[in-house]
């Protein structure tokens, strides 16, 4: 550990501008540097390396003027060895992460109290297993430039940005660490947020943003909030961006969390590439400049909603239909039920982030926070034992759910569906 705290020093003592780069773009180059250099290890939850960064993302929040949550820079939590996370992550002996939270209250007196959340994870593979397209690669670093020190970096920008314009609204950023094993710093702070979750008014992430190919920025969550498509292309001036922007709020990113309480959200993404979780994703590979141009857009998006009257108008959007071609239905799944299983704990079944609109779950009467105990006869005990039984039943079954809410047992039925119908 000291090793990496005098390299992180001597880092932000030495890191050298360029004279024809912007102040914005400097910074970038420099977060993404030292976010995804060789010495951190891949910043993998709980290691040495993770814990640096989170150490240089609370110093540059501090520099840049934002103020700690109410019990600091760190919101820490330890992953329960018996998660469907830890199972899928061979972290059977447990491990802690910590999420990095910076506050700028806003300027308004009456809208200061409510929020705007702006996250992106920092954490990623360490050496590989777990996650890895690379199966070979084992023991190799994976620094994860684009995924995603690109999005911590382009978080960090955001923050300056916001600090001079300081919108009536507050907002909280944060750097969420577990994300690559399930979402786990987002899905904590769900539980424990510094400002009540009926407060937020929507949630903007970032992930993978540092391979801006011509000019294209995917923006997911478009269909979350009635404004959104007539804000994001009004402020994508001159057409900047070659703007697609579409979907729901659900994937395998940290908005999906916030998503599942009913909250409009953004993903801000510049696609796939062949490094994406292989060694090879490293900073020769990064646009510091696009992800910039990104930063600065996403800005002024959190500017106008930040200032605006009234709170965005929330859409809660169903599965979208499966494509010809594709196996957007794993083969042999069997029924499909629309719950969203929770990968941060094992309550002795699956507790549930949310359920899709329009699915068998949210007929059924499933929400947020329910624990599934049995589907038919067959107990559920955890997250591969609901996996096993779904398997068991194909569409148009109809069985029997027991789940647990408020600490009450409930029973209901279920007519299953298949994805996209």
């Amino acid at each position: 550990m000291r090793q990496h705290a005098l390299f992180l020093l001597a880092f932000l003592a030495s890191a050298a501008p360029l004279a024809a780069q912007s102040s914005q773009v400097r910074d970038i180059q420099n977060d993404v540097r030292y976010l995804a250099d060789d010495r951190l290890q891949g910043r993998k939850l709980g290691s040495p390396g993770a814990d640096s960064a989170a150490e240089y993302i609370a110093k540059r929040f501090q520099r840049i003027g934002l103020q700690p949550g109410t019990q600091g820079w760190f919101q820490s939590f330890t992953v329960d060895p018996s998660a469907p996370a830890a199972a899928h992550a061979g972290l059977t002996n447990g491990a802690t992460g910590r999420n990095v939270i910076g506050v700028l209250v806003g300027r308004d007196r009456t809208l200061r109290d409510e929020v705007i959340v702006i996250g992106a994870h920092y954490d990623h593979l360490g050496a590989g297993g777990f996650g890895s397209l690379a199966p070979d690669s084992t023991g190799a670093i994976h620094n994860g430039a684009d995924d995603n020190a690109s999005g911590t970096a382009a978080l960090l920008a955001v923050a300056k940005r916001l600090k001079d314009l300081r919108p009536a609204r507050t907002i909280v950023f944060i750097a969420f660490s577990g994300e690559e094993e399930g979402l786990l710093g987002s899905s904590y702070y769900t539980k424990h947020p510094l400002y009540p979750v009926s407060q937020t008014v929507a949630m903007l992430n970032f992930d993978m943003v540092g391979r801006l190919r011509n000019n294209k920025l995917i923006v997911y969550g478009a269909g979350t909030a009635a404004e959104w498509p007539r804000l994001l292309d009004s402020l994508n001036t001159g057409r900047s961006f070659d703007l697609k922007a579409s979907g729901d709020g659900y994937g395998p990113s940290d908005h999906a969390s916030f998503y599942a309480l009913k909250m409009p959200v953004l993903h801000f993404f510049t696609d796939l590439h062949e490094d994406y979780h292989r060694p090879s994703d490293d900073v020769a590979t990064i646009d510091d400049e696009g992800i910039a141009r990104v930063a600065t857009y996403a800005a002024n998006v959190v500017k106008a909603i930040g200032d605006r009257p009234a709170r965005l108008t929330f859409i809660d959007m169903p599965p979208p239909a499966p494509v010809a071609g594709t196996t957007a239905v794993t083969p042999g799944y069997g029924a499909y039920l629309g719950s969203i299983p929770d990968m941060s704990e094992n309550p002795g079944g699956v507790r549930l982030t949310g359920v899709r609109a329009g699915s068998p779950a949210e007929a059924a009467g499933l929400k947020s926070g329910d624990i599934l105990v049995q589907i038919g006869e067959t107990p559920v005990t955890d997250l591969q034992a609901m996996t096993d039984v779904l398997r068991s039943y194909r569409p148009g079954d109809i069985a029997d759910l027991i789940y647990i809410r408020d600490g009450q047992r409930v029973t209901t039925k279920v007519t299953f569906g298949k994805r996209g119908g």
